[in-house]
């Protein structure tokens, strides 16, 4: 079963009255846990289907530490991206049960795509990258949860 956060953040205040100056205090901002993304090449489905977008939501604790004990990943490390991915996605096009299976099917560039994606959400706290325009090299970010395709307006 898929459980979904929508956690808010902490007021500094408990009470919608007035701050010192006068003015309301802020109103807390909810706390971002799904950010959708786009495969460079897409999950094939068994009926020839080609599933591109998705929705990844933030790890806890528990995601990062199950896929230890299974078995998969203590014969062979490398599988641990495979079980951890599967667990943090919450939808990939119209497939809403992502597991282990899926993601192995996943081309190589999409699977790199998606550890990136989780890293990026989970340690840096964004979506966004760095990247340099090819023909003027100026160099600007780009939020890969955006949904437009890089190089694309």
């Amino acid at each position: 079963m898929r459980r979904t956060n929508t956690a808010v953040a902490p007021s500094r205040t408990d009470s919608p009255e007035p701050a010192a100056g006068g003015s309301p205090s802020p109103r807390p901002e909810a706390l971002r846990t799904e950010f959708p993304f786009e495969l460079p090449r897409g999950y094939v489905d068994e009926s020839g289907t080609v599933h591109r977008t998705g929705v990844m939501r933030l790890a806890t604790a528990r995601d990062e530490l199950i896929p230890l004990r299974d078995d998969r990943v203590r014969e062979n490390s490398a599988y641990l991206s495979v079980v951890l991915i599967s667990r943090v996605l919450v939808r990939l096009g119209t497939v809403e049960d992502v597991h282990p299976g899926i993601v192995e099917d996943l081309f190589a560039s999409d699977l790199a795509f998606l550890q990136d994606f989780y890293r990026r959400i989970n340690a840096e706290g964004h979506s966004r990258a760095a990247v340099t325009c090819p023909s003027c090299q100026e160099s600007f970010a780009v939020d890969l949860a955006g949904g437009g395709r890089l190089g694309e307006s």
